[in-house]
């Protein structure tokens, strides 16, 4: 963050000083997790479902801070506030108000978000200092959070940007306001919440009608390939850059096919030039995102052969993401556990199919969350298509893993076998007794189901405990 006084953070946050002095100037970061704060930093005490942030202002100061924002007195130096979130978003407004020289991209879509995201940061480090998230922190807390590591020397703002309801995303852009926006698609994920795959493009267009006029730089990256999002178009009064492999794409992907690992590699076409990309990250869902951050990057002034040099040395920035790992046994683990909707669980399992040949294939699912009165259907959906697709080994855990079977079964053929277990350590004393050498086993599920359990004990060291994981490679 830039170098503020106390003063001037109560100022921005519309709080009072308390056992603080005015013009202590604060050096260092804003955290809201009192054990990452350093010297010259400031504690945002926000209260959780199970920890109160209250209850750390006083290790928040042993470590350094030079006051904490909180909504009721402490011994403590700090400034007083109704609500410590909205102090939050209210410092990370101010602070970027006074950033002239940074250029904000925002980056939504029901998948995706944090590849892109990914992509992006890596390509636009290339033409200047680059801030964006870690993993995936595109909520009210994240995204401030985010902004807050912005600083004078910073000239691109990468965000990520989630919704549950109508109005989430809006309000994210008040708080950082884009000049660039990227609509990566319109999927399933949060349809329980929202009611409707149309409610969730209301939802997601929020992004682009934020966006400045054409003539103030405004430019909606959307993708062509995705009808809804090539709709919103008629929402936005900024340039519009289309992305995709239609054939009216401005940054359009060509000749795309997979090496003999899975791995992406097209031609990409902006206007008459082209220039080959062939990229390091698994799956073939990585063309579309690498499209829209180098239409980001083109916009920016990057040359094509540069953004296209970029992607092809692009890796895996944020884990549990189609991370491929192969055991000294010859099973191959994918790791795409960090969430999972009908739509990306279609799309790991078409990956995994590139990936494994003629291998033996396992699924191993767990819930699909958040799918409202949709989710028996979907979950049967997913268990026929993975059997259509030509997995013979389905594991389901969950909820709603009977759905999972039942739908694997009404296609299954006699070579297939549908199990589902009671938990992850059901599952992975399964894996353990039945995995053999080539096997290619991926792993999803959403967050709440924490299948990355599963890929942890099948990929730890054989003499660990089951748990203690390994680094996986991509």
């Amino acid at each position: 963050m830039i170098e503020l006084t106390l003063a001037e953070v109560a100022e921005l946050t519309g709080g009072r000083l308390r056992n603080a002095d005015a013009a202590a100037v604060v050096t260092g970061t804003v955290e809201f997790d009192s054990r990452k704060v350093t010297g010259g930093g400031l504690f945002v005490a926000l209260p959780g479902e199970h920890v109160d942030g209250h209850d750390y202002t006083k290790h928040a100061t042993e470590a350094g801070a030079v006051a904490s924002i909180v909504a009721r007195e402490v011994d403590e130096p700090a400034i007083v506030v109704d609500d410590p979130l909205k102090a939050l978003a209210d410092l990370a407004r101010g602070v970027l108000a006074r950033l002239k020289d940074i250029t904000v991209v925002g980056v939504t879509g029901s998948s995706g978000k944090t590849s892109t995201k990914d992509l992006l940061a890596q390509l636009l480090s290339r033409l200047g200092e680059t801030v964006a998230p870690p993993e995936s922190f595109n909520n009210e807390i994240g995204h401030p959070y985010t902004v807050l590591r912005a600083t004078t020397s910073t000239r691109y703002l990468v965000l990520e940007k989630s919704a549950r309801k109508i109005g989430h995303i809006a309000e994210l852009t008040r708080i950082a306001p884009p000049r660039i926006g990227v609509e990566l698609n319109v999927g399933v994920a949060h349809v329980g919440e929202f009611g409707s795959r149309d409610a969730i493009a209301t939802a997601k267009a929020e992004l682009v009608q934020a966006l400045p006029p054409a003539d103030q730089g405004g430019v909606a990256v959307l993708n062509a390939d995705d009808p809804r999002v090539r709709a919103m178009a008629e929402k936005t009064t900024a340039k519009v850059v289309l992305t995709g492999r239609a054939e009216d794409a401005d940054v359009r992907a060509e000749k795309v096919q997979l090496d003999e690992i899975g791995r992406p590699g097209f031609d990409i076409h902006v206007g008459g030039q082209m220039a080959p990309v062939q990229m390091a990250l698994y799956g073939e869902h990585h063309v579309g995102n690498a499209l829209a951050a180098a239409a980001v990057a083109l916009e920016l002034g990057m040359p094509l052969a540069a953004a296209a040099a970029g992607l092809s040395e692009a890796t895996v920035v944020s884990r549990r993401r189609m991370e491929v790992s192969t055991r000294p046994d010859g099973v191959t683990v994918i790791d795409d556990t960090f969430n999972a909707n009908p739509d990306s669980v279609r799309v790991a399992l078409r990956n995994q199919a590139a990936i494994a040949g003629d291998r033996r294939r396992w699924l191993v699912l767990g819930e699909m969350a958040e799918l409202g009165d949709t989710a028996e259907a979907e979950h049967q959906q997913i268990g026929r298509y993975a059997v259509e697709l030509g997995v013979t080994r389905i594991v389901a855990t969950g909820p709603h893993a009977s759905a999972v079977v039942a739908g694997a079964e009404n296609v299954a053929s006699g070579d297939t076998e549908v199990v589902e277990v009671a938990d992850t350590g059901e599952a992975v004393a399964l894996l353990s007794a039945r995995l053999e050498p080539g096997d290619v086993v991926l792993v999803k599920g959403s967050k709440v189901a924490h299948m990355e359990h599963v890929t942890a004990a099948l990929l730890a060291p054989p003499s660990g405990p089951s748990a203690g994981g390994a680094e996986a490679s991509a």
